[in-house]
Formats: structure tokens, sequence, C-alpha cells
């Protein structure tokens, strides 16, 4: 649906549930608060401009993979989106593809696409994948974030959106998933949700080097939706003794309360 309050502003839903704002006038302008802060993320990994190699994992409506291209020209991307038929009203109403813009959608399971990248030649993988508002159990595993590893280069950075509410069981089980495999563990969130007093997404980066969490602390507490990052001791803490996530112990991500999202 188009948005009435800014001129080439446009909201995908599914079954409800917001999925993607595309500005098809400015892809710069990211208009989800969690979308901001893998905004945040994607422009402190290397320097201004430099092109990335990107696995985005679930589609919606290419509001990442968007803004990668028009603030990193040349950078090389597949986006996997499981629903062939909503890529493909996206596509027609939303088309990504212009100058300079090397974007590749295909259909198909996120892990399953995943396993078949070929060993250290990403720098990004973006995990952002929902069915209906809730994440599937094969996408949060130490085995599914080990893949996403393997595909890295040396320094390259996995994300992960989630979402999760009190007590944040899901999101610390998580963050334990993450600091399993990578060395360099953290985790982004509103300071009400971090606390667990309400539901809302959270952002999670892994990598084998160094994050760049100074420049990015800043980056989030300046924002018009600041957010809080925790690692290192402050991220132990939080995940306590929960253990990491097998494939067979794996479960969806919780649902999200009523009335968690609103649509106008």
């Amino acid at each position: 649906m188009p948005d009435i309050d800014h001129d080439g502003g446009w909201l995908l839903t599914l079954d409800d549930t917001p999925q993607s704002y595309v500005d098809l006038g400015d892809p710069t302008h990211l208009e989800f608060e969690y979308t901001r802060r893998i905004g945040h993320l994607v422009d402190t990994l290397a320097p201004a401009g430099r092109p990335l190699d990107a696995l985005h994992l679930g589609g919606g409506a290419l509001t990442v993979p968007r803004y990668l291209a028009a603030t990193r020209p040349g950078s090389r991307q597949q986006v996997v989106e499981v629903d062939g038929p909503l890529l493909a009203l996206v596509e027609e109403h939303l088309p990504w593809q212009g100058p300079g813009v090397d974007i590749t959608a295909v259909v198909g399971d996120a892990r399953a696409v995943l396993e078949t990248v070929s060993a250290g030649s990403l720098d990004l993988v973006v995990a952002d994948v929902f069915h209906g508002s809730r994440t599937p159990a094969h996408l949060t595993s130490v085995e599914f974030v080990r893949a996403a590893a393997a595909a890295l280069r040396p320094g390259g950075c996995y994300a992960a959106n989630l979402a999760d509410g009190p007590p944040l069981a899901f999101a610390r089980a998580q963050a334990a998933t993450l600091r399993a495999v990578f060395p360099e563990v953290c985790l982004i969130a509103e300071a009400p949700v971090l606390r667990g007093r309400r539901y809302g997404n959270i952002l999670l980066a892994g990598s084998a080097g160094p994050l760049p969490a100074a420049d990015l602390a800043r980056r989030l507490a300046a924002d018009i939706f600041p957010a809080r990052l925790t690692d290192g001791a402050g991220l132990a803490e939080f995940c306590g003794r929960t253990p990491a996530v097998t494939d067979a112990e794996a479960t969806d991500s919780p649902p999200p309360p009523d009335g968690a999202f609103s649509v106008g």
C-alpha cells in the first residue's frame, strides 16, 4: 500500500504484519527501526563507498539490498526469498533494477541456498527471515550459523534480525548460538526491549574479526530511534549459562503478543 504521507513510499504487509518499507525515490531512506540499524552496521563494515558481496536471506521488498546498492555502488548481491508469488509481486510493483544495480533474486529456502555458497566468497550475510511473524527453527541453530560463517571472507560479517519479548529466552539462546561460532559478537536493541519490558526487534552480528563496535554504538545512540549495543562481558552476562541451539533442539521464534503490530 502507498504511504499517503510520503511520496514514493510503499509499505509491504503480509498477514497483517509489516514486512518492508521502500522509498522508490530514495533507497537510502530506511523507515523501519531495524532496517536503520542494519544500515548503520553496513555503513561501518568498510570504508564508505567500497562495494560488498552480500547474501540476503529473506527478501521482503528488498529494502536493505536497495540501500546497499545506493550507498556502495558495484556491490554484488543475491536475495533469497521462499515466497515466489511475493517476490513476483514486489518485482512488478516495486522494481529494484536500475543503472549500476547488481541484485539477483531467487526463489528458495534460505538455508538450502546458503549451504551452496562457495566458502569465503562473501563480505556480508544478512538473515531476515520470518514465516509470518516468526523466524523458522532451521534458521536458528548453530549448524545454520556455521554455514553462514563458512561463506564469509576473513573479516566478513553475519547479521540476523530477530524478534523477542520478555523473558528474552529466544534472544539469549540466539546470542549464545552466535557466540559459539564467532569470536566477535554484538547485540543491538532498544533499551526497553533489552531490559525485557516489551517485544521488539533484536539485531545480532558476528564476525571472525573485530566488529566496528565503537563507531556503530555512536551511530545507534545518535539515531532518531536510539538503540544500545551490547558485546564482550555485557553480552556474556546477558547470555548467562544459556547453551547454543542445535538443529535437534531448534524451535521457531516465539509469536508476538496481540497488538504488537498495527497497520494503518
